[in-house]
């Protein structure tokens, strides 16, 4: 396979990616067949394929971990660190079998997941550039389909790719009707702590009857404005040919910056966190773009209808630590692999989120945010499911607005996204992120942290190529690209 790269803020020159090898990667204990039901909070996810990857440097002695028993502690090439990378793997697979098995559909149509020990794909590649030559800041030139692999079988699929540099990057494409972040996060972290091997901390818990809908069921009618039966839904028309395009991009922000922007969006004695401090100033910003984007055109009234629209701003939720205030899930929660997530949204018009301060638009994401953060909601939810089934659903926000609505995106927060403990035995990645260009017609956005742990983020957006044109214009003071001088500065992490 070969795939070349483009320059973009950064040099990244023109490169290849050639795989060399290709292996299936099973659980190394035998494993019974048996069939796993998707929980009705499974059954909200599309068909979507979620990309993680992590990238580090050429192994030297001050970042070894591996015991010393360890062959590739003397001699630490591409073909060692392969080799911990698929014993670690088919080792933890034995715990997290689902990853190891196939998502087929039922005899009423909805997907269950076989746990049939088929395997991982995981492919060998080499990548004919240096680490620091990567465009991080353009995913979708440098990464896509290049070092993060298309999973063709199974759940998940995994890429090594060998560096010019003897770096490596490390990759995963996971089916996410089967897996949330918060549940991938835990099969890293196992997997680096067996490569190295450590007991895993976390053991993962597949209770399908923790998420059991009630009898008698309890539905709030506000979902009918969040989740929609797919056959609901209109189908999607062809983009006209000069239509913008989502694209995705990759930013930094800095820890000063972003408890800046918290005072300016807390007021009378009303803290808001940085997650609503930052959505609230990104949804400013996506609605400010529709009102002038056709003021090209000198026409009033087109400024007009663009500030009468609705704009649309989703925060993704994790139920888990909801749920576990019920005394019959207690703990457990913490450890339940597979989706608890809700996507609840606000929609306000263009004019009132451009024409009122930061303060009042914070207050507003917080407001939409209140109503799901409950265990009713998540037990409402997984009851509205219940009473629809077979019929698939999904949140209504991942299809967007409606033709003469205003903009829509989903904002995911990443802050537990443990790069930092995915060190396999070579040291921490320089860089990690996930690579979701999600497929609907809504805008995604995740901020992730820093893996110096300083309190700074790294954020990744996948938005109308025109939208981030000119956010990068207006908040080029907070929002910077990401290019690997920002990397080369990182303190060592402390974890």
């Amino acid at each position: 396979m070969g795939a070349t790269g483009g320059d973009d803020h950064q040099a990244a020159g023109m490169f290849s990616v050639t795989v060399t090898e290709k292996e299936v990667v099973a659980a190394v204990l035998p494993m019974h067949e048996h069939w796993l039901p998707l929980s009705n909070l499974d059954l909200l996810l599309p068909p979507l394929d979620v990309g993680v990857f992590f990238c580090y440097e050429r192994p030297t002695s001050s970042t070894l971990t591996i015991s010393s028993s360890s062959p590739a502690t003397n001699s630490y090439n591409f073909r060692s660190m392969v080799g911990v990378l698929k014993k670690a793997m088919a080792q933890v697979l034995v715990s997290y079998y689902a990853f190891a098995g196939e998502v087929v559909s039922n005899s009423v149509g909805e997907p269950e997941l076989l746990c049939n020990n088929r395997g991982v794909d995981f492919s060998e590649a080499v990548a004919d550039i240096e680490l620091m030559d990567l465009n991080f800041y353009n995913p979708d030139d440098s990464i896509e389909g290049k070092l993060v692999p298309r999973k063709k079988n199974g759940v998940l699929a995994v890429q090594a790719t060998q560096l010019k540099c003897g770096g490596l990057v490390v990759a995963c494409t996971f089916d996410h009707r089967v897996a949330d972040a918060y549940s991938a996060n835990m099969f890293l972290v196992s997997w680096a702590e067996t490569a190295q091997s450590k007991p895993i901390s976390l053991l993962p818990s597949f209770r399908r009857s923790l998420l059991n809908p009630r009898r008698p069921s309890c539905v709030d009618t506000s979902l009918d404005n969040m989740y929609v039966p797919v056959s609901t839904l209109s189908p999607p028309k062809e983009p006209a040919p000069d239509a913008d395009q989502l694209v995705s991009r990759i930013y930094y922000v800095k820890a000063d910056d972003l408890n800046q922007l918290q005072s300016l969006a807390s007021s009378k004695g009303n803290k808001r966190t940085k997650m609503e401090s930052f959505s609230g100033f990104l949804w400013q910003l996506v609605a400010k773009y529709c009102a002038i984007k056709d003021d090209d055109d000198d026409d009033n009234n087109n400024i007009n209808n663009a500030c009468k629209k609705i704009s649309k701003m989703g925060i993704v939720v994790d139920g888990r630590t909801r749920l576990s205030s019920d005394l019959e899930r207690g703990d457990v929660m913490e450890a339940y692999f597979g989706n608890v997530l809700s996507i609840p949204y606000g929609g306000k018009t263009v004019r009132e989120l451009i024409e009122n301060p930061l303060s009042w638009v914070a207050n507003e994401v917080h407001d939409f945010l209140e109503n799901a953060v409950t265990k009713e909601h998540f037990l409402g939810l997984i009851d509205w499911v219940e009473a629809r089934r077979p019929e698939p659903a999904v949140a209504k926000i991942y299809c967007g607005g409606g033709e003469n609505d205003g903009p829509a995106f989903v904002v995911s927060s990443g802050q537990r996204f443990p790069v930092s403990k995915v060190d396999f035995g070579w040291g921490v990645p320089l860089f990690g992120s996930y690579h979701f260009p999600w497929g609907g017609t809504a805008g995604y956005v995740m901020p992730m942290p820093n893996p110096a742990g300083n309190g700074d983020w790294m954020v990744y957006m996948h938005l109308l190529r025109g939208q981030l044109e000119f956010i990068e214009t207006e908040a080029s003071n907070f929002l910077r690209p990401l290019t690997c001088n920002y990397l080369r500065c990182l303190p060592a992490s402390s974890n």
